[in-house]
């Protein structure tokens, strides 16, 4: 599963969008953290932003946090430059970290799926599993598609044009090199900003049981063991937006793509049921490139 180029026929997503065919030393210091010495308010504001650990702990922590917050709207996007075109794929919808289950409608660029327009696809992320209604590529309009997201080299977090929150967060497990940068303003929060790499190794080892499997298979199927990332946390630790440098490929040089997740209205209700068995496609998917897949 390698990105080619930036047109595919057929709609196809996984990712046509992404035109996926077949898809410094640890900071030590927390300057910026505001109070005197001395200063109660100041000594809080330390201890959040550059707590025993150092801001790796600080990101490692963001998955936990989430958990904890039980659910967000969010709004994302994927960028991707083949063949000297840049595609951008954005998503918006809601997931529940509890249950990691969420709902998001994904939209492709223009001439994305070979053709001035196609309609949003909606996407259902499970533990384990990715569905996409409106699919293309021959699949039929009422069906949805179920891809196995174990089996897939990416461990979906390419693949769909959309990364599971879940995998975004849990990358973070593997933080490594992390330097704090500073506060600043994200649509009217307060954020602390963290910069640093994350081996997906690493954080599949301590990743949950239900997203383990997928994150193992990424850490086989990147061409690097390290992700870049930058990470924004509120005051309150919870994860505001992050954004991963990935490069993905299994043949040839690899193909740079940035993932970023904005985090916002946490505890709203999710409500995310699954398609039953009669609803799922099990036929041959066409390919863009004239390949077929078996979803």
């Amino acid at each position: 599963m390698v990105v080619r180029q930036h047109r595919c026929g057929g709609g196809a997503l996984a990712v046509c969008a992404l035109a996926v065919a077949g898809v410094m030393t640890v900071g030590t210091g927390c300057s910026g953290a505001g109070g005197a010495a001395g200063d109660g308010a100041g000594e809080r504001a330390v201890a959040r932003e550059c707590p025993a650990g150092g801001p790796a702990a600080v990101v490692r922590g963001a998955a936990e946090g989430l958990a904890g917050a039980g659910s967000a709207e969010t709004r994302t996007s994927m960028e991707t430059a083949a063949g000297g075109t840049r595609v951008t794929i954005r998503g918006e919808g809601a997931y529940d970290f509890r249950r990691q289950l969420g709902r998001i409608k994904v939209v492709l660029p223009k001439d994305a799926a070979g053709a001035d327009e196609h309609r949003p696809i909606t996407e259902l992320l499970a533990p384990g599993a990715l569905y996409m209604k409106n699919r293309g590529a021959g699949v039929p309009d009422d069906k949805w598609v179920r891809i196995d997201t174990t089996a897939l080299e990416d461990g979906n977090l390419v693949t769909g044009g959309v990364t599971d929150p879940t995998a975004a967060a849990e990358l973070l497990l593997g933080a490594e090199k992390v330097t704090y940068e500073g506060r600043t303003e994200l649509a009217g929060v307060a954020v602390r900003h963290y910069r640093g790499t994350a081996d997906i190794g690493r954080a599949a080892r301590a990743a949950s049981s239900s997203s383990r499997a997928a994150l193992t298979a990424a850490a086989k199927g990147f061409s690097t063991d390290t992700v870049h990332f930058d990470a924004y946390l509120d005051d309150e630790g919870l994860l505001r937006k992050v954004r991963h440098h990935f490069t993905f490929a299994t043949e040839g040089p690899g193909v740079p793509v940035v993932s970023t997740m904005l985090l916002y209205g946490f505890g709203v209700p999710v409500s995310v049921a699954l398609p039953p068995e009669e609803d799922l496609y099990t036929g041959q998917v066409q390919q863009g490139r004239g390949g077929p897949e078996t979803p």
